[in-house]
């Protein structure tokens, strides 16, 4: 199709004109008749959002035209452009198309789709607040109403964190370094793009197309979709929500047109990949600088696009609500320069990140179609930061008093399998230490940063703060935090297993006491903060798993790391495991492939791929998504381990008789070992009085004098939910400014 047919002009003869596009685009008929198109690319779904204003048809009109955007939630618009999808239901030669945005003619902007017949438009000229997209058609109208947002946000995270240090100037990856800043003071550069080819050697090679004119010699070259295709990948790099972003396609820049959303590359497979990495940075205040690299064969050579950005690196961003946003963006940027992916996998493709794409997947849906975590934790909260505070106090009791403490009662205790992990987690704790010069961005002026004496309403560096949008603050400022020890009996399993002694347990749960404000020792349990324990359920922010995750595929590559000093501890996979079953009944779409390494990334991205194609191709009526991916998952994908090269299939267990479990035993959290569930989710449990059937252990009166004094406000009962626990609000919730499903606004408390 000649390039000058696909374009749309307003106020020219359009009868001929599109005539000639839909012919050639495998259409036709005369006027009235139906248009025959290919399958379009479903327009994507955000559920939870409220459905799209409906369309306001001129009446007595037959419809002719439809108009679906595809970029983004019609509501959650960032930028002043939009990708609109044009379809023609009826063809009518004596009509004129005409597309509009807040007024202004746009119809020039939209160029057709070979691939399904539509048509396909950039539309520009939107603003903040409302904006209105009309295509008329004959005597028939329509309209679709979008909600504009800044580009640099926020939409749906609250207010921006200030001061914010930017980091896109010393951007570490292939194309970065050279971003220019627009100087708007929101962080902010212009668009780069660059082109990397993959050598025969293995290695990454800079090319630039607009002064070549042959490949290089040694250029690899993979087939894709039965084609052979240059190697060579087109990296975007640039700004959108204040983080840096980039995006990996393969493309014959020699051969192909400049890619677009009506022309997209011979090389790419129409599906997506989207990595996240992990860890849980101290500060928000920081646009960070760096992520795993896109141009990685194990997807890249397949025909599949990556994209990224620093706000999905958890090491600069703890806070999975700004890490979804930032999902939104780079997916909505994506989105105008390709066209809309088949899917999306949300990739932890790092050895420690399982939380961040689960976040996203539950609390919003349509961001990741499916999850290929590695080493996964249900979320942060509970499964990293509630872990981390109770081994800080076990730590410190273990040193003041260590001549009393054998390494197996320490180990029975804590839960852990190693001895190193007791201080290793203690020191991870660190991150939650606003006192501590390390977790503030080297840039960030210390005038600014908090100090118990000088500077009480500096910025404080903790994840809680960096979060504080979604936790709340107390008078101060500080922001509200979800840790709680109060009725937390210390070494209850190792007591009734006769690890430890009565008198070692009652002096510990005399002695452990809590962390103040600044993460300092006290006396005192914790008290953690209620609405902040509250918001943290009804939100997400403590996984539930029975919002978008209930209808998503989840595929974990599960390196074991029990037996060394390491986070990433095999049972959060049985915690995740555990809240799916809670909140839907089932674990269908949760498959756990276990080693003593990580799996290579292709096989469970192969799996996912056909898990993702079943559930799309799935057209049986009255099936639900979540029906679907139980359906479609493949019959040989199951849960297994693998033991040198020997794979054992079989349901994957915390704890019990199994091949697995016997070659890959599970250790547990301080909570777990102190009567809390496997699921984790306890963060202030209900109290009960002392109750002497707890025990397998009798107490002296004098040693239950003790422990009622340890315990004067009772003890945990985890029989009963948690303080505060709930269930899940809803999905797409927003803490402003978008005002659909606002659950909580700081600006607002």
């Amino acid at each position: 199709m000649n390039q000058h047919k696909n374009k749309l002009r307003a106020g020219s003869g359009l009868a001929v004109l599109l005539s000639l596009t839909l012919a050639a685009c495998g259409g036709g008929g005369g006027g009235g008749t139906d248009v025959v198109t290919a399958p379009p690319p479903a327009a994507p779904e955000f559920p939870g959002l409220p459905a799209p204003q409906p369309e306001t048809p001129t009446p007595n009109a037959e419809p002719t035209v439809k108009l679906s955007l595809l970029s983004s939630p019609a509501d959650r618009v960032m930028g002043t452009t939009a990708l609109v999808q044009l379809e023609l239901l009826k063809f009518d030669a004596d009509a004129r198309l005409r597309v509009t945005a807040n007024g202004a003619d746009v119809s020039h902007l939209f160029r057709a789709d070979a691939a399904t017949g539509f048509f396909l438009g950039n539309v520009e000229g939107l603003r903040e607040g409302a904006n209105e997209v009309v295509a008329t058609y004959g005597a028939y109208s329509t309209k679709l109403a979008l909600t504009g947002y800044p580009r640099t946000g926020p939409v749906f995270s609250g207010p921006h964190m200030e001061p914010f240090v930017c980091g896109f100037g010393s951007f570490t990856r292939l194309g970065g370094g050279t971003i220019v800043s627009l100087e708007d003071g929101k962080c902010s550069g212009r668009t780069l793009v660059s082109y990397f080819y993959r050598n025969t050697s293995g290695g990454n090679t800079g090319f630039n197309p607009a002064t070549a004119t042959a490949y290089p010699a040694n250029m690899a070259y993979v087939t894709v979709n039965g084609k052979q295709v240059p190697f060579l990948v087109r990296l975007e790099s640039g700004t959108v929500n204040r983080t840096v972003y980039q995006s990996a396609i393969l493309h014959d820049a020699l051969n192909e047109p400049v890619p677009s959303p009506a022309s997209r590359p011979a090389g790419w497979n129409g599906k997506l990949v989207y990595t996240t990495m992990g860890g849980c940075g101290a500060s928000g205040n920081q646009q960070g600088n760096d992520f795993i690299t896109l141009i990685n064969p194990d997807y890249m050579a397949q025909g599949y696009a990556a994209v990224s950005s620093t706000l999905n690196n958890a090491a600069f961003n703890c806070n999975d609500v700004l890490a979804a946003e930032s999902v939104m963006a780079v997916k909505e940027q994506f989105a105008k320069s390709y066209g809309q992916p088949t899917y999306t996998v949300g990739f932890a493709n790092t050895t420690g990140d399982g939380a961040q794409p689960l976040q996203v997947a539950d609390n919003y849906p349509g961001l990741f179609d499916g999850v290929i975590t590695t080493q996964t934790l249900p979320d942060t909260t509970t499964g990293l930061l509630m872990k981390l505070f109770d081994a800080r106090l076990l730590n410190n009791f273990f040193n003041a008093n260590a001549a009393a403490w054998t390494t197996a009662q320490r180990l029975a205790v804590t839960g852990f399998r190693t001895i190193g992990n007791v201080a290793g987690h203690s020191t991870e704790a660190n991150r939650m230490d606003p006192l501590l010069a390390a977790n503030y961005p080297a840039a960030l002026p210390v005038a600014d940063r908090y100090d118990p004496v000088n500077n009480r309403s500096g910025v404080r560096a903790t994840p809680f703060d960096a979060a504080k949008n979604v936790w709340g603050v107390n008078a101060e400022g500080h922001a509200l935090r979800p840790l709680d020890n109060t009725g937390v009996q210390y070494g209850l399993k190792a007591l009734n297993d006769g690890a430890i002694t009565v008198d070692q347990f009652l002096t510990l749960n005399e002695q452990v006491g809590g962390l103040d404000r600044d993460f300092q020792p006290q006396a005192a349990r914790t008290e953690g903060d209620l609405p902040a324990i509250e918001r943290g359920y009804k939100s997400g922010r403590i996984l539930n798993g029975g919002g978008g995750l209930a209808a998503t595929p989840v595929i974990e590559r599960r390196n074991y790391v029990d037996g060394s000093t390491n986070l990433h501890m095999r049972v959060h996979s049985f915690s995740l495991r555990e809240r799916l079953l809670k909140a839907n009944g089932n674990v269908d779409n949760h498959v756990i492939l276990s080693q003593g390494g990580i799996i290579a990334a292709p096989e469970p991205l192969a799996a996912m791929d056909a898990w993702l194609m079943g559930v799309l191709t799935d057209t049986t009526a009255g099936r639900t998504r979540a029906e679907k991916v139980a359906a479609a998952r493949p019959a040989d994908l199951k849960d297994a381990c693998w033991v040198g090269t020997t794979k054992t299939e079989e349901v994957q267990t915390a704890f019990g008789a199994s091949t697995c479990n016997t070659s890959f035993p599970s250790g547990r959290t301080p909570r777990m070992v102190a009567g809390g569930p496997l699921a984790d989710d306890v963060v202030k449990c209900q109290l009960k009085p002392v109750d002497a059937a707890d025990y397998t252990v009798a107490f002296t009166p004098a040693e239950w004098t003790r422990l009622q004094a340890a315990f004067p406000a009772g003890v945990c009962d985890w029989s009963k939910p948690g303080v505060g626990q709930q269930p899940l609000a809803g999905t797409w919730l927003s803490f402003g400014p978008a005002s659909a499903n606002l659950v909580f606004d700081i600006t607002r408390p």
